[in-house]
């Protein structure tokens, strides 16, 4: 039987805080009220694409790397 992860937006959503103001957690807060966020994307390319194309809420990049090695710790 094969394992599936978790997708990466149900990871993110973990770090919600509408109080923080770090930035995983200000990405997670934005991407919730994002409708179009590919929520069960479970692959990195398709959510950096979909991030860079449409992501204006994330100031850097580097923010959702953070929040993917994040991610691929939690899944391992």
């Amino acid at each position: 039987m094969m394992f599936v992860r978790q997708s990466f937006y149900r990871y993110l959503m973990t770090l919600r805080n509408p109080n923080s103001q770090d930035e995983l957690a200000q990405f997670a807060n934005n991407a919730f009220y994002d409708q179009a966020f590919p929520k069960q994307a479970s692959d990195y390319d398709e959510v950096s694409q979909y991030l860079e194309l449409n992501g204006s809420y994330l100031p850097s990049m580097t923010i959702f790397d953070q929040a993917w090695e994040a991610y691929l710790e939690k899944m391992a």
